[in-house]
C-alpha cells in the first residue's frame, strides 16, 4: 500500500548498503512509496531481514550480496536483479564507511579504502546500472554524500570529506553525461543522523552524551535527524514531482550548513 504523496508503484529500485542505517531507511521509504526494492551489501544475513520487512509492505524485495568495489561482483548483482525484474528504474548508492584519523598519521591503505568504497564503488554502480538505464531512456540515481562533502567541519575526516566531496562532483558530471537519456542523477547530503555509525564514533568520545549535545547545539533546529528523514527525501527525488531536478544536492541537515561557518 502506497503511503505519502510520492507514488513509485511498479518501479524497481536497487539500494546498496541496504542493511545500514540510512540505506535501510531509504529502502523502506521507497517501498512505502510502492517500489519493489533490491537491497545489497557484502553480507546477506542482515539483508534478508530487511528484504523480509519490505515484502511485508506488499511489494517485492530481493537481497543480493555485492562488493561494490569489485566490478565483477557488481555485474553479478546486476544480473541477479535483471533475472527477477525487467529493468532498474532507481539506484541509490548508500554503501559507505568512515575512518577518522589525524591526517599526518593516516595510514594510506586505510585512506584509500574509504575512497574505494565511498567514491570508486559509487561510480562502479552508477556505470553498471547507468548502462541499463540508457537502454530504457529513463532512470533515477541518488548518491549519498554528506555535509562533510561540502565543508571540513571537524578534524580527522580527511579521507571521508575527500570521498564525499568527490561524490558531489561525480553526481554533477553524471547528470550531464546521462541527461540526454532522461536519467536524473542527484545527491543526498545528510547532517547529524542517528545511525549505528554515528553512535559508534560518538561512543569513542570521553562523554558521548555531552559530545552529542554539543554537536546538536550547532544545528539551528537543535534536533537529531533520523534515517527515515533520508528515506522520505529519497522518495521525493525518485518521484515525478522531482522530474526537473538533476545534478543537485539535497541537504537534509536541520540547517547545520546554514550556520556552519560560525562554528569553525
Amino acid at each position: 500500500m502506497v503511503s505519502g504523496m510520492f507514488d513509485l508503484s511498479g518501479k524497481t529500485a536497487v539500494v546498496t548498503g541496504g542493511a545500514g542505517g540510512i540505506g535501510r531507511a531509504i529502502a523502506n521509504g521507497l517501498a512505502d512509496a510502492g517500489a519493489n526494492v533490491v537491497v545489497t551489501s557484502r553480507g546477506l544475513a542482515r539483508l534478508e531481514e530487511v528484504a523480509e520487512g519490505i515484502r511485508a509492505k506488499g511489494v517485492k524485495s530481493l537481497a543480493l550480496a555485492c562488493d561494490i568495489t569489485d566490478v565483477s561482483s557488481v555485474e553479478s548483482m546486476l544480473q541477479g536483479v535483471l533475472g527477477e525484474f525487467p529493468l532498474i528504474d532507481i539506484l541509490v548508492n548508500a554503501a559507505g564507511i568512515a575512518i577518522r584519523k589525524p591526517a599526518e598519521t593516516f595510514p594510506i591503505d586505510e585512506w584509500q579504502l574509504v575512497l574505494d568504497i565511498n567514491t570508486r564503488g559509487t561510480f562502479i554502480c552508477c556505470q553498471a546500472v547507468g548502462r541499463e538505464m540508457i537502454k530504457s531512456h529513463s532512470g533515477r540515481i541518488i548518491n549519498l554524500s554528506s555535509v562533510r562533502g561540502r565543508y571540513g567541519l571537524s578534524a580527522n575526516y580527511s579521507a571521508y570529506c575527500a570521498s564525499k566531496g568527490a561524490v558531489l562532483m561525480l553526481t554533477k558530471s553524471l547528470a550531464v553525461d546521462y541527461g540526454p537519456d532522461k536519467i536524473r542523477v542527484n545527491c543526498l547530503c545528510p547532517g547529524i543522523t542517528d545511525t549505528p555509525l554515528l553512535r559508534f564514533h560518538v561512543g569513542h568520545t570521553p562523554d558521548p552524551e555531552a559530545h552529542l549535545k554539543q554537536r546538536l547545539q550547532r544545528v539551528p533546529t537543535a534536533e537529531m535527524l533520523y534515517p527515515e528523514d533520508m528515506g522520505r527525501a529519497a522518495a521525493f527525488l525518485c518521484s515525478d514531482e522531482a522530474r526537473g531536478i538533476t545534478g543537485a544536492s539535497l541537504v537534509v541537515d536541520g540547517g547545520y550548513l546554514a550556520c556552519a561557518e560560525f562554528f569553525r
